[in-house]
């Protein structure tokens, strides 16, 4: 990650294609989001292609957990830790605010 990099920061990336989180990290990452719990599924056009509806996922963190674990491809990216709490880096901004 280049904010981490450049705000020389030791960090790890996790290439959530070959290494999707499990349950137990979806359940981390939501438990100390500071976005709303939906935000953390994208809204793009494969999201459109399964005729998901996006009111399903307000407020409701157990169909996030649900549809990013059948559909990783609508995981919301990149998901910034720090401590027990995460943020969704976008946009870019946002990441060396939390990370400082």
């Amino acid at each position: 990650m280049a904010v981490a990099e450049e705000l020389g920061i030791d960090h790890d990336v996790i290439l959530y294609i070959k290494t999707p989180p499990d349950r137990k990290e979806l359940e981390t990452i939501l438990s100390g989001l500071e976005d709303p719990v939906e935000d953390l599924v994208r809204k793009d056009s494969k999201f459109k292609k399964l005729e998901l509806n996006p009111d399903d996922f307000v407020g409701n963190p157990d169909a996030v957990i649900e549809i990013l674990l059948k559909h990783k491809q609508l995981l919301q990216r990149p998901i910034i830790l720090k401590g027990k709490k995460s943020i969704i880096g976008r946009p870019k901004g946002r990441i060396e605010e939390f990370l400082s």
